[in-house]
């Protein structure tokens, strides 16, 4: 084993098995398991960290509480403040009550009120300030030097990353061959403590980072690239405009690659954990697996371990991602049907439907669109079936009837 302590100021393996020793008991020690399923799918022998199943369902707690158990007493007395939309504002807030340690959470004004209340529910003051995550980030920090308090930096901080770190060493100890490990990528913090304890351990293990498309902050930093960083990600968590310092640069040092992925990858992600492994991810939790989907063959025949860092998605819009994806492999389809304008054609066409082992789920008649005869109508079916074959066996059916038929999901490769 080796320390890589090439860099100044930063983590070593003996910094991070110190931070597992000081946080044991306090969070929880998440299970590395074998994705049957996905590995059939896919591949290549893929296993799962889940660090969703920590109490604020994301891994932010391991760094908040390594940083908190290094201050002073005088520091806890004075408390600590931090700046997030998210899970870091969760952990800083949950293990600082636990501690005793008085702590005020700086989040944007946008920020949803599920995340608001869940901060203020585990102890901490919550100000609303800036209208991005970089203006409630300087208004963070007039506060803290105003009111006296410890910054708790989401991710470019010596304890923060070091306790990060602690993935990888209980990946390692479950699962000691592994090849590949994919991890995503934000400000940089977790990707660094795994990057330092994993090749400490195995220097031979790849450590791979994955971005949004949108946000391809370290991608830039390592390739020396300045692609544009901005948009709506499904992968919030990670949508991250500069890196940190620190963690930059012990990514330049110790990681094989930084991939990126689409919306599109990170959604088709967010589903196969779903219905695969039935286990909630968030968007970013789910960037590792998204590099899987999108390149299966850079993978192909590999151990690799992914890294699911965070469980915290609104229920509304999994219930969307996997609607959606259901009609990508066309187990329930649209079909606009021009039918002529007469009693019982509804009856008919349902019986055609019915009679093929399709269930319909939604019908809406249009008689008014000018693209419809004036002695017709359109109806708008929506049905569910087994899979694609199915779906266009019950489409020749319609149309042997003497319909016109528009599939309006457009088939889809199998996700």
């Amino acid at each position: 084993m080796s320390d890589h302590s090439s860099l100044p100021n930063r983590p070593t393996l003996s910094d991070i098995m110190r931070a597992a020793e000081a946080i044991k008991g306090a969070v929880l020690r998440t299970p590395t398991l074998p994705a049957k399923q996905l590995s059939d799918e896919l591949g290549a022998d893929i296993y799962v960290k889940y660090d969703n199943m920590q109490v604020t369902n994301a891994f932010k707690e391991r760094g908040a509480l390594n940083k908190l158990l290094s201050l002073t007493e005088e520091e806890r007395q004075r408390g600590v403040i931090a700046m997030s939309a998210g899970n870091h504002a969760q952990a800083v807030a949950l293990h600082a009550t636990r501690l005793g340690i008085p702590s005020l959470i700086v989040m944007p004004e946008f920020t949803p009120f599920v995340k608001v209340a869940a901060t203020k529910g585990f102890g901490a003051e919550v100000i609303l300030e800036g209208e991005t995550v970089a203006e409630a980030g300087e208004a963070a920090m007039r506060l803290a030097t105003q009111r006296g308090l410890t910054f708790v930096h989401p991710y470019d901080d010596y304890q923060v990353i070091a306790g990060q770190g602690t993935i990888a060493l209980e990946m390692l100890a479950d699962v000691p061959d592994l090849e590949v490990l994919l991890v995503p990528i934000g400000g940089g913090g977790m990707i660094s403590g795994i990057a330092i304890a994993a090749k400490a351990i195995n220097p031979a293990i790849e450590v791979i980072g994955v971005e949004s498309e949108l946000y391809p902050t370290m991608y830039n930093e390592l390739k020396k690239t300045d692609l544009y960083c901005g948009g709506q990600s499904l992968a919030e968590g990670i949508a991250v405009k500069k890196a940190g310092k620190l963690t930059a640069a012990i990514a330049a040092e110790l990681l094989s690659d930084v991939l990126l992925v689409t919306e599109r990858d990170i959604e088709r992600a967010i589903n196969a954990y779903a219905t695969y492994l039935k286990t909630m991810a968030e968007g970013a939790g789910a960037a590792g697996l998204a590099a899987v989907i999108a390149t299966p063959e850079r993978f192909k025949g590999k151990k690799v371990g992914l890294v699911l860092g965070g469980g915290n998605i609104d229920p509304r819009l999994l219930s969307s991602i996997i609607v959606r994806q259901l009609g990508r492999k066309q187990q329930i389809v649209g079909l606009r049907i021009t039918i002529p304008d007469r009693p019982g054609i509804l009856a008919e066409l349902a019986k055609i439907i019915g009679d093929r082992g399709g269930n319909i789920l939604e019908v809406d008649h249009h008689r008014t669109f000018l693209n419809v005869p004036v002695k017709g109508a359109s109806i708008d079916i929506t049905i569910e079936t087994r899979d694609a074959a199915h779906a266009n066996e019950i489409i020749m059916a319609i149309e042997s009837a003497g319909h016109s038929v528009e599939n309006l999901n457009k088939p889809d490769k199998i996700d």
